[in-house]
């Protein structure tokens, strides 16, 4: 493997030369600059990035700590911010928190030990006693989706409840008063059970304890969730699940009772996903733009790592209206 001394001897110029070249500094000649890039090409010269990185303070890279790599919101977001860290010039590193506060901290600690130029973070909990000391550590770090109340960092996220109040008046136009919410935990979960209960009062409906279930944005707990439901002396016309696995698994608790959507039961999500178009019925629900959030949070880390203010960014989720609370054909708007 070819060494910057290699690069001199071959450009016919000093080390240092080469180094400043590799560097883009400005005192370089034009003809120095192009002899010392054509000898790293002819000769396959990779500087090493360990070494730069100790000479700069700076590794060009980004963390990345999602809450699920297996729900397909967040591996699409993972995709939005790669994409955009590699158009800036940053790789990044992904961590898989698996809705689990200790992986999460475990994630953390190793990227910042790692020395990554910057922190993106989805929190998992929201009650993560680490995480105002690792934000104040000097890292620079950004919240993208979720947050945690009181930790002074950035936020880049959707809102939800012009969407959320969409729905509510979607149901109630097509006649659905027993409206019951699978709420999910953190900051995202509790803004989403507040937007429906509000939206419903507008209707003048009432949301009982009984019609509020508590899951974690996994598919087992909405299952659990719409078995209770189903329980019920009065079983709900329609459950909201504030998020796609757990919209699947309610989907599967009422199949195996041997109900059918909307026909029996309608069923609305939050977090639209690819799969919902083709599901049988299609799911009605929110859609957050995920690529512009994963590139919204990249751009918002960089300009901290720059040393720009530091901006949140707030984006609206829609409603995208299918077939599975019972929507006549000429409602409908099969967006993918």
């Amino acid at each position: 493997m070819a060494s910057i001394k290699d690069v001199a001897a071959e450009a016919g110029v000093s080390v240092a030369t080469v180094s400043r070249v590799l560097n883009s500094h400005p005192s370089v000649s034009p003809d120095a600059r192009t002899r010392v890039l054509a000898a790293v090409e002819a000769l396959g010269y990779r500087p090493n990035a360990v070494a730069r990185s100790l000479r700069t303070d700076q590794t060009r890279t980004l963390g990345l700590v999602i809450s699920d790599v297996l729900n397909p919101y967040f591996t699409e977001l993972a995709r939005f911010v790669e994409e955009e860290a590699r158009a800036l010039g940053y790789s990044v590193i992904i961590g898989n928190a698996d809705e689990r506060p200790d992986l999460q901290e475990h994630h953390i600690r190793t990227l910042l030990d790692r020395r990554i130029d910057g922190l993106l973070v989805s929190p998992a909990d929201g009650s993560a006693p680490f995480m105002p000391g690792a934000a104040a550590g000097g890292t620079p770090m950004v919240f993208v989706d979720r947050w945690i109340q009181g930790v002074d960092v950035p936020v880049v996220r959707a809102d939800g409840r012009a969407a959320v109040r969409d729905l509510v008046a979607h149901l109630h136009r097509l006649g659905h008063r027993r409206l019951a919410i699978i709420a999910g935990p953190a900051t995202t979960g509790d803004e989403r059970v507040e937007a429906f209960r509000e939206a419903m009062r507008e209707h003048g409906l009432a949301l009982p304890d009984s019609y509020i279930g508590q899951g974690d944005f996994r598919a087992d707990s909405g299952r659990r969730v719409t078995e209770r439901f189903l329980t019920l002396p009065e079983p709900p016309e329609v459950v909201f699940a504030a998020d796609n696995l757990m919209a699947l698994g309610a989907l599967d608790a009422i199949r195996a009772r041997g109900l059918g959507v909307p026909q029996d039961i309608g069923l609305a999500a939050f977090d639209d996903i690819p799969w919902f178009l083709h599901t049988d019925p299609p799911i009605t629900a929110i859609s957050q733009p995920t690529g512009e959030l994963g590139r919204a949070a990249v751009r918002a880390l960089v300009d901290v790592i720059e040393g720009r203010p530091p901006q949140s960014v707030t984006l609206p989720a829609r409603l995208v209206v299918r077939s599975s609370c019972g929507e006549p054909t000429s409602s409908r708007r099969n967006n993918p």
